[in-house]
């Protein structure tokens, strides 16, 4: 059972300060960069940026989708890797697609528990680099032979094996639960809720089209560092995803990747693999003060959610979003801005559709009442994952800073932030700025 949450239970959370990384097509930018070296160019640019004194960091929270078989805690690597105090307290979370917001909660949770008062939170990923194991009969000859004495053997070990024993075995992309990828679940979504293929393409052209006016206004300076990649040290200043001369016709002409014959998901209306980092910089409002700094948002509310993933897997927002905004005593037609993942326009049109159902509503939320529809004009304003990229844990952290500042701009308000994420999981945040 859900209990009622008490409004606005963290008034005195709030976020300070935010950066990422340029967001690079996977074998791309950051080819030969690990999610941790990712993750240390963007803290490092943030501990600078804000000039936060090293001795009043309290945490690091932060996050990787992806595992690394070399650090598996990348947050106490991180702060191993920048010479930050060692004994700062560091952990890492997973939430799939929403592992940043979850480093954001569960830094704001600390915060409000009294267990800390300045913490970073946020995530990042590189699908360059993904761990590739050997298959199980080769893993077994591998510690045979080498607990072998005898170079016969040795090579003994191995005379079991057949071809596909010596197959390399890439990280799952399917579901345990369902056996569908992420794709394929988003084309059942699809069908199931009749988004058609000129849905999809034409919000997929929005997106692309309003992250490359983004880019040209500077809308981005603020937020997107500079990265220096070694060896050659070569200059990364902007996402290389968005297609700045995006035009709707030549959407059509891709071929659907998940059901070839009467599919509708294609590569231009999802959400590319991508590598970047991105994190903000937490603090108690009493601190925040304390030190000089002007909070650029209110952590007003969070919610999660949790869907069986047989049913729509990537319906998260529309399950966690109601729970968020009762949690932060407002409606949908309170907000400035909501800014959802865009793992694939299907995903993002289903729920888009879901938020104005009555039926879904009642048959899912028990609610009486569709929590509303959204207003293009509020949706999304400087595009979002299909045209910026999707490192999957640096993306809650990357929409939460551009939200933050977009409200800055527009004098205040509240924004909503939400992501879908794998096994059926959804995350919201309400952010207030004053």
């Amino acid at each position: 059972m859900v209990r009622p949450i008490e409004a606005n239970p963290f008034a005195k959370v709030v976020i300070v300060d935010g950066q990422r990384t340029p967001f690079q097509k996977m074998g791309t930018g950051y080819k030969n960069a690990s999610a941790l070296e990712l993750a240390t160019f963007v803290v490092r640019e943030l501990l600078e940026k804000s000039a936060i004194p090293r001795g009043e960091l309290d945490a690091v929270v932060y996050g990787q989708v992806v595992p690394s078989l070399v650090g598996p805690n990348i947050a106490r690597e991180l702060v191993l890797q920048l010479n930050l105090p060692r004994n700062l307290d560091a952990f890492s979370v997973t939430r799939a697609c929403a592992t940043s917001t979850q480093a954001l909660a569960t830094a704001a949770m600390m915060i409000q528990t009294g267990q800390a008062k300045v913490v970073i939170a946020g995530g990042a990923d590189s699908a360059s680099d993904v761990p590739i194991t050997v298959s199980k009969h080769l893993a077994e000859a591998l510690i045979d032979a080498n607990q072998a004495k005898k170079p016969f053997d040795k090579l003994k070990a191995f005379s079991h094996l057949g071809p596909k024993d010596l197959l390399p075995n890439p990280p799952a992309l399917k579901e345990l639960s369902t056996g569908l990828t992420m794709g394929e679940s988003a084309e059942k979504m699809a069908k199931e809720n009749g988004i058609s293929r000129e849905a999809q393409d034409a919000f997929a052209h929005r997106s692309h089209t309003k992250a490359a006016a983004a880019w040209e206004k500077g809308i981005f300076a603020e937020e997107v560092m500079t990265v220096r990649v070694p060896p050659a040290y070569d200059a990364v200043k902007e996402d290389n995803l968005v297609r700045k001369d995006s035009a709707l016709e030549g959407y059509g002409r891709l071929r659907p990747v998940f059901d070839k014959k009467y599919g509708t998901i294609t590569a231009a209306n999802s959400s590319p693999l991508t590598d970047g980092a991105s994190a903000v910089l937490v603090m108690h409002e009493d601190v925040a003060k304390a030190l000089g700094y002007q909070p650029l948002a209110y952590l007003r509310s969070f919610a999660f959610a949790a869907l069986d993933p047989a049913e729509q897997m990537l319906m998260g927002p529309a399950y966690a979003t109601p729970r968020a905004l009762d949690a932060a005593g407002i409606t949908l037609k309170d907000l400035s801005l909501i800014d959802l993942h865009e793992a694939f326009a299907a995903q993002v049109l289903s729920n888009l559709q879901a938020f104005g159902s009555k039926k879904f509503a009642e048959t899912k939320l028990g609610r009486g009442e569709a929590i509303g529809e959204v207003p293009d004009e509020k949706l999304n304003v400087y595009g979002g994952s299909i045209a910026i990229g999707h490192p999957f844990a640096a993306t809650g952290t990357r929409q939460i800073n551009t939200v933050a500042r977009e409200l800055k701009r527009r004098g205040g308000g509240l924004g909503l932030v939400a992501q879908c994420a794998a096994g059926g999981l959804g995350a919201a945040v309400v952010l207030e700025v004053r």
